[in-house]
């Protein structure tokens, strides 16, 4: 495919005997045809569904990591790179970059693709032989062929450098994810979430596009073409009125796919209802594409220099990390469980864009690039940590067919492997270390506590309550995924009828190892991450961080200066293994006149695993403490003829999000309200269609 443009490369490609090595755009590139070629040739081995899944999704893995090594390059070198397709409309052609920020995105994409591409070898061989027969061949084809185009749509939005490619590759990426999304479409369930999915995503891409439309016109993009370009955007001049209106219309529209509250209320529907693989990408690297576009079009194309703009940034950032992990907190359901928390995580990262915008505007350089290093390492922490936890979660479904943890217990002793990682996961959303969600929080209470005052009353009182906020929501979390663990592999089976649970597969395995190791790798080498990203904040902030992290070297971490904080993973680490190898050689010291005997049961000789602390029991201290945010329901009913003797008790609880009912359920009474008035206009007779008609073509002549 023929190409015009500039490039701007660091490096010299190596030529000699006849072998060139591409660019890394060149290189992204390739990875996005390889996606859409195994997509166009997935349905040809339809009918050899072993071939295709080991075919389709080894193709994906390879095509990750070119993609992954590229996107790495561009970020090392801090390069600029530009590419034309001549493949659009009349002049309209495709305008390709990769740059710093877009390779970053592209790496953590990539990698996260690369290790559910693996766990998706293991995890399909469940649909082999579906008793559906042709239909379940279908399912598996069509998983295989949206699971692709939804990923090269991921990479081209990253890719894209022009309004028109961005839209295109926008609704690939959204038009695969709702095939996906709706893939057991014989559930009821599954169609809902779909629909509703399918409808806030696309009232988020006419706020996108509304406000591309606002920076092209001021642009010249009504007289030139090439005003749609981003580097046209770029490099006008918009003013202050209408800068705001792009800016809060583009905010919101990515904040609809990104799941911000209040716009949040699609992804606990889709997710509990995709298939795992699917889940695993959709929160992990979907929700920060829409991330990207925040950061693209608030740094990068309007140059956003306006404190309120990052006050209402960081307010909604807040607001969705407390209220995420809330609901998070009150869910029995696993996957909607970790749905409700890539609520949280994404606001967090919405307090660090906030912070960064916020302290950019008072030329404070140094804690906008403090603060942007920290929302950029939580979005590749939450990849990592959040496709480990779904990958973990799809392992225990594949082995138990329960989402209900109520009704699970004891994995452990039969999934060890599994429970090992899965503990990886939680130990990382929880911010403890040595783990990376701990770094990335710890940098974003620096930003905090190294706030200075500002001219502003309001951002001296948002400020610290806001780093209240994130406290409280770091210890939310840790307890939420310490319920997790818990009820899910310790203590004894729930379920009503014992059932045979086996370790998963070795793909499966295997991918959920990368994702733990990852986390720990970047918990343990924060500096090298750091020095590794160097050029973004240098490319959106005009500062840098690495400098003063890596003061004393790799081993430990000081963002600011030594003498106001710093932080050693290794040597955290080395005191946690030194702890367990005392413990462990402790316990195993023989000792002379132990005597055994059965432990205290408090007065109950049989314990039964009903008696066991459960979900719901265990969050609720929260709920009475938090119930005036939610929307609970609990009853409890005795049954039997003397009330204060009950035979039996039933307890009922429903929470329900009080967003989706107070604010989207009146809108969808009325919509349904006002089709069944404008059905009566329906009375199957062609000529008063036609009256109709007649009707409306008067109407437009008299206004023109």
């Amino acid at each position: 495919m023929g190409f015009r443009g500039t490039a701007i490369w660091s490096a010299v490609p190596f030529q000699g005997r006849g072998v060139v090595i591409p660019s890394p755009l060149e290189s992204v590139s390739l990875s996005v045809v390889i996606f859409l070629v195994t997509a166009a040739a997935a349905p040809l081995l339809k009918s050899r569904q072993a071939s295709l899944i080991n075919i389709a999704f080894s193709a994906s893995a390879i095509a990750s990591v070119i993609a992954a090594f590229a996107g790495f390059n561009a970020v090392a070198t801090g390069a600029v790179e530009t590419m034309v397709l001549p493949v659009g409309l009349p002049d309209l052609p495709f305008y390709l970059r990769l740059d710093a920020t877009s390779g970053f995105f592209v790496t953590v994409t990539a990698v996260l693709v690369f290790f559910v591409s693996i766990y998706s070898i293991g995890y399909l061989k469940g649909f082999i032989g579906h008793p559906a027969g042709l239909a379940g061949q279908r399912k598996v084809t069509s998983l295989a062929v949206f699971y692709c185009l939804f990923v090269a749509g991921m990479l081209m939005v990253v890719l894209a450098d022009d309004a028109y490619f961005f839209m295109i590759s926008w609704e690939l990426m959204a038009a695969a994810s709702y095939f996906l999304v709706v893939f057991e479409d014989e559930n009821k369930e599954a169609r809902r979430a779909a629909f509703i999915y399918l409808l806030i995503a696309h009232v988020g891409a006419i706020l996108i596009l509304l406000s591309f439309g606002v920076m092209a016109g001021l642009s010249g993009g009504f007289e030139n073409f090439n005003g749609y370009t981003f580097s046209a955007m770029r490099a006008s001049h918009i003013p202050g009125v209408w800068k705001a209106a792009a800016f809060f219309l583009s905010f919101f529209g990515f904040a609809a796919k990104a799941g911000v509250v209040p716009l949040h209320v699609w992804l606990p529907e889709a997710h509990p209802v995709a298939p795992t693989n699917v889940s695993a990408l959709m929160s992990g690297v979907m929700l920060k594409v829409a991330v990207y576009g925040m950061v693209r079009v608030s740094f990068d194309l309007l140059h956003v220099s306006d404190w309120r703009m990052g006050g209402v940034v960081l307010v909604m950032g807040l607001v969705s990390a407390v209220m995420g992990i809330l609901y998070a907190l009150m869910q029995v359901d696993l996957k909607r469980l970790l749905a409700y928390s890539s609520i949280e995580n994404v606001g967090i990262i919405l307090v660090c864009l906030g912070l960064a915008m916020i302290f950019k505007s008072f030329d404070m350089t140094a804690l906008a690039s403090l603060s942007l290093v920290a929302g950029l390492y939580h979005i590749t922490n939450h990849a990592m940590f959040k496709g480990l936890l779904f990958m973990g979660a799809g392992a225990v479904m594949h082995s138990t067919h329960e989402r209900n943890m109520e009704r699970m217990g004891g994995l452990i002793h039969r999934m060890p492997q599994t429970a090992v990682f899965f503990l990886v996961g939680c130990l990382s959303i929880s911010a403890l270390p040595p783990f990376n969600g701990f770094v990335s929080e710890w940098l974003l209470f620096q930003a905090f506590l190294l706030s200075p005052s500002f001219p502003t009353p309001l951002l001296n009182l948002i400020i610290p309550l806001g780093a209240a906020l994130v406290a409280l929501t770091a210890a939310l979390s840790a307890r939420c995924f310490v319920k997790v663990f818990g009820v899910v592999f310790l203590g004894r089976w729930r379920g009503q009828h014992d059932t045979t649970v086996n370790e998963t597969g070795l793909e499966m395995r295997g991918a959920m190892g990368f994702a733990a190791f990852a986390c720990l790798a970047l918990g343990l080498l924060p500096v090298f991450f750091i020095g590794w990203i160097d050029a973004i904040p240098r490319e959106l902030v005009g500062g840098r961080v690495s400098e003063t992290a890596s003061e004393f070297g790799w081993l430990w971490l000081t963002p600011v200066a030594a003498e106001r904080a710093s932080y050693s993973a290794p040597v955290v680490f080395a005191g946690i293994l030194a702890v367990v190898a005392a413990a462990y050689l402790l316990t195993r010291i023989p000792r002379a006149g132990v005597r055994r005997a059965p432990v205290w049961d408090c007065g109950f000789e049989k314990i039964t695993p009903r008696m066991q602390y459960n979900s719901t029991s265990f969050a609720m201290p929260l709920r009475r403490i938090f119930g005036f945010l939610l929307s609970v329901r609990e009853t409890v009913r005795p049954s039997g003829a003397d009330p204060a003797f009950p035979k039996r008790l039933t307890y009922r609880l429903k929470i329900r999000d009080r967003i989706w009912h107070g604010c989207y359920m009146p809108v969808a009474d009325a919509s349904f309200w006002i089709a069944r008035r404008f059905g009566r206009l329906q009375h199957g007779r062609i000529q008063i269609y036609l009256l109709y008609s007649f009707a409306t073509l008067i109407l437009l002549l008299v206004f023109a």
